[in-house]
């Protein structure tokens, strides 16, 4: 049976700085770029905010880790436990195993697993990882991530965390190539299905081909201008999740204007039957 989960960028305009990663060029290697946001409340509180709202897990945006030390890190992975909340993700939201530049891919590689190191230490359950930015043509961009990915999943296995990707950025823009990198990698790397990150007229018949192989599902709504969720489109992606016997986590997306909880609780309202008999 699905049940009810939530992605921090649900949040993030609620849980302080923004701490982007980006590549340099000029020095070829990672920066991190600050964005303010302000704090309204911290990433220790908020397992025990959510388990009280009935949320069963959370996944977590690098960029919300304030810290990354030992100490933070044993904190957090408490805090989960004392709030009885699965940390299903953690979200890379940076990383181009794709790039063609040699030392662009070997340094995110690096970086990944260092990532992969601290959901280990965090206690999450998986990390997601960018299947690449290169265009979604580009069949030798989609081998090195296929070769990439299968070395990270291994990575992960080994350190007790499950390595995802997902239909997110350019290379897995498409179905095709999601069911690609799904069949390349194998058991070794599992799969995240967002609603809202397929474009256009195929969008559903994209989804239909990755929802069977996911094990976890980004619940976006499409939205207009005051935050008010498209109900029909929504529920037609959830329609396919049900009919292809999901059973994993709702990961309910939320990035509209105005108060972020009321955004998530308009989400919320529609995918919750979905998670019953």
């Amino acid at each position: 049976m699905p049940f009810i989960s939530l992605t921090s960028w649900s949040l993030h305009r609620n849980l302080g700085p923004l701490r982007w990663t980006r590549w340099d060029d000029n020095v070829q290697t990672q920066f991190t770029e600050a964005q303010d946001q302000p704090e309204l409340i911290s990433l220790l509180e908020l397992p025990a905010v959510l388990a009280e709202k009935g949320f069963e897990s959370l996944e977590v945006c690098h960029f919300h880790f304030p810290e990354t030390n030992e100490a933070y890190l044993r904190t957090l992975k408490e805090a989960f436990k004392d709030a009885g909340l699965r940390f299903y993700t953690l979200l890379l939201e940076y990383g181009d195993i794709s790039s063609s530049n040699d030392v662009r891919r070997q340094s995110d590689l690096a970086w990944i697993k260092g990532w992969i190191d601290v959901a280990a230490r965090a206690g999450a359950e998986r990390v997601r990882v960018i299947a690449g930015e290169a265009d979604p043509s580009d069949k030798d961009a989609l081998a090195r991530s296929i070769e990439a990915l299968r070395v990270l999943g291994q990575y992960g296995k080994e350190h007790g965390v499950r390595v995802v990707t997902e239909n997110f950025k350019s290379l897995s823009s498409t179905g095709d190539n999601c069911l690609a990198i799904i069949e390349g990698c194998g058991e070794v790397i599992g799969f995240t299905s967002d609603f809202g990150n397929f474009k256009g007229d195929q969008k559903f018949a994209e989804l239909l081909q990755t929802i069977p192989w996911s094990e976890s599902i980004h619940a976006k709504a499409q939205t207009n201008a005051d935050g008010i969720p498209d109900e029909a489109e929504f529920i037609r992606c959830l329609n396919i999740a049900k009919e292809a016997g999901y059973e994993g986590p709702l990961t309910l997306v939320y990035d509209g204007p105005g108060d972020m909880w009321e955004g998530i609780e308009r989400v919320r309202k529609l995918a919750e039957p979905f998670c019953s008999n």
